[in-house]
């Protein structure tokens, strides 16, 4: 009888897997034509950009055409410094959050004073958070 694996996804699978997420959604390619255009199914695909799954290095190369970039364009979240790659991790480990690359794109549209404004707001309501959370932790 098999064991079900309750290993978590190791940190450079979700940064390349990341990786590809970001740049196929940056020219607007579905997981679903990713997965045609690479022999595999859609769900193989969310599993690779999950880190669910590792990507071999063959497959890398299909995907890499896919998105028509370099296998390196792909791994450069891996050069660098122990502390930028740290930092590049943290990164694209945070874009996997529901609604973060949407929440960019706006972001991004936005004139300069109410992107301001609005990490002000940000920064308010999660330090709001974090002390009401710290009162809850107290106990009475």
């Amino acid at each position: 009888m098999s064991e079900v694996s309750t290993k978590a996804p190791d940190p450079m699978d979700i940064a390349l897997g990341a990786a590809v997420r970001i740049r196929r959604r940056t020219i607007g390619m579905s997981q679903e034509a990713l997965a045609e255009q690479c022999g595999v199914s859609f769900q193989q695909i969310q599993k690779y950009e999950n880190g669910a799954n590792r990507i071999s290095f063959s497959r890398l190369v299909q995907i890499s055409r896919a998105l028509r970039c370099r296998v390196t364009d792909l791994m450069d979240v891996f050069d660098g410094a122990d502390k930028e790659t740290a930092e590049d991790l943290d990164l694209l480990t945070r874009m996997r959050t529901p609604g973060a690359l949407e929440l960019l794109t706006g972001f991004e549209k936005l004139p300069p004073d109410v992107r301001s404004s609005l990490v002000s707001l940000v920064r308010t309501l999660s330090n709001q958070q974090a002390a009401q959370a710290a009162k809850q932790a107290v106990p009475a």
